[in-house]
């Protein structure tokens, strides 16, 4: 689903498919919605990028945690709209991009279909590697061509340094107190940002 770099032909019916990204955690209900609302609405509309969610244990139907969409809202980014759903191997085969939540969230991924091991990112992973991609090596497209391009740049740089659990996890909020539902929101906005940032540049 990856999009064709610029000047490229235009697929038959003149529509470019879009650049897929999936966010994943356990529930579907409070980190891995925050970051597709967080993500699609940095990276505006006409990005060329679809973001969706999914849990590997899903509350199957539900909407965003009452914490999380009110901090989301309070971020002027809509909650509204959301219904948690189980992720699939067609899920993760469609994607261009996989976020993880944690380290077991990827491996999770990767286990459900291993063809997207270098796809697949923890959010605050990829976060890091875009970092240390020098933006001279990203084309100047759209959204959706920029990812296309940073996501083997990011895993050719994997391993380079030691890196702790506690650096590319997200702790779940679920049932906790409000302020831990405040420090997760605190590490996942910068690490979107990261992302939404190598993306457009």
């Amino acid at each position: 689903m990856t999009p064709p770099p610029a000047g490229a032909p235009t697929p038959p019916g003149g529509m470019r498919a879009p650049f897929a990204v999936l966010a994943v955690c356990t529930g579907n209900i409070c980190r891995s919605p925050a970051v597709e609302r967080l993500l699609a609405a940095g990276l505006g509309p006409g990005s060329g990028v679809v973001v969706t969610s999914a849990g590997t244990r899903a509350v199957v139907g539900h909407g965003v945690s009452d914490p999380m969409a009110a901090l989301l809202t309070s971020a002027g980014v809509s909650p509204q709209g959301f219904a948690a759903r189980q992720i699939t191997r067609e899920d993760v085969r469609g994607a261009d991009l996989v976020l993880a939540l944690t380290r077991a969230h990827r491996t999770a991924v990767v286990e459900l279909e291993p063809s997207v091991l270098r796809r697949t990112f923890t959010l605050r992973e990829l976060a890091r590697l875009a970092a240390d991609v020098d933006p001279a090596d990203l084309p100047h497209g759209t959204p959706a061509q920029r990812l296309a391009a940073l996501v083997p740049l990011a895993a050719a740089r994997r391993g380079r340094a030691r890196v702790s659990p506690a650096d590319d996890d997200v702790v779940d909020p679920f049932r906790r107190s409000d302020a831990v539902y405040a420090q997760v929101f605190d590490v996942l906005t910068p690490a979107v940002d990261a992302v939404v940032a190598a993306a457009r540049g």
